[in-house]
């Protein structure tokens, strides 16, 4: 039996594949498998997945033959997933030695659905710990709770899927894929949904994921338009929350991160391609049109003066027909 199933897309990542496939070895058990999705890589990426494939225990490898993006590659691993539980990691990320056996000893032990996990970020050189925004630890809680308060961040503002170990119940429940063709912010309607429907969750004191952040291949560095996908995004968090028994208490959430999300991207849309920074600012304005507006308003309200400026100047732009439909 399969106890564990790692989930790894990989994408034009021949520089850093290496690192993520030796630390997988060094979390190698017999029970485990290492579902390695190559999607559809032009660099020197498939070759060394071929030659994981042959060298490293439990690994199982398969090809894309359209790149689909990170939340269509981590469904491909999903389907072939035949772990009792399951977890990610991408392909530009690696792991401590012995983390996966530690992570899934407290997932049994704890006995619930998911759990989540800190992690260390690295940037360059300089290594910083990431804390789940939760402080209760090693104890089961109710996943709906975590969600507010509104006004600070929470745990499904954490929304690393690689950054915990889930039950394969969420799986056959229908919990665990992802938008397909989501280019980013996947996780961010993956973790409100895991919140809104799981039954229980814990906080495991574990650091043993080193995520790479600030390469140059990084969707999150490049401003192209798939960049926009995050619009698609949070549009389906308020549309599913929006259907949620309790609505009323959990759409302010939704509405103020969604905001804080859009001014963000304004903050920084000089590193934007100049057509893709004119079409963030007609999405995002027709995006605002299609909030809750007595939401978005409070959202506005509670918001520092600079980015509600910004985002009230936005809001009075006209959004065109074909943008707002």
């Amino acid at each position: 039996m399969v106890k564990l199933s790692v989930i790894v897309p990989f994408f034009n990542v021949q520089t850093y594949a290496p690192d993520a496939l030796r630390s997988l070895r060094a979390n190698a058990r017999e029970d485990f498998e290492f579902i390695l999705v190559d999607d559809c890589s032009t660099d020197g990426t498939p070759g060394i997945l071929e030659r994981a494939a042959r060298e490293l225990p439990g690994a199982v490898l398969v090809r894309h033959e359209r790149n689909g993006g990170l939340a269509t590659a981590r469904n491909t691993g999903l389907d072939h997933a035949r772990g009792r539980y399951l977890t990610f990691l991408d392909g530009d990320d690696w792991l401590a030695p012995g983390h996966y056996p530690r992570l899934l000893a407290a997932i049994e032990a704890l006995d619930v659905d998911f759990v989540r996990t800190d992690h260390v970020q690295c940037t360059g050189p300089v290594r910083t710990v990431h804390r789940v925004p939760i402080g209760r630890r090693g104890v089961a809680l109710r996943p709906r709770d975590a969600i507010l308060p509104a006004d600070r961040s929470t745990s499904v503002d954490y929304a690393y899927a690689w950054a915990g170990i889930y039950h394969r119940r969420l799986l056959d429940q229908g919990l665990l894929h992802f938008k397909h063709g989501l280019r980013t912010a996947e996780d961010r309607p993956w973790i409100w949904r895991l919140h809104r429907e799981a039954q229980s969750f814990a906080v495991a004191g574990l650091l043993g994921v080193f995520y790479r952040r600030g390469i140059a291949s990084s969707l999150t560095q490049i401003g192209d338009v798939r960049q926009l996908d995050f619009i698609r995004a949070f549009d389906q968090v308020i549309d599913e929350t929006s259907r949620d028994p309790a609505a009323e208490k959990l759409l302010p959430k939704a509405v103020r991160t969604y905001c804080a999300i859009i001014s963000h991207h304004l903050g920084s849309i000089e590193r934007f391609e100049p057509a893709v920074a004119k079409a963030l600012r007609s999405m995002s304005a027709a995006a605002m049109k299609r909030m809750p507006q007595d939401l978005l308003k409070d959202a506005l309200n509670s918001m520092d003066d600079d980015r509600a400026a910004r985002l009230r100047r936005l809001r009075r732009r006209p959004a065109p027909a074909e943008v707002a439909a």
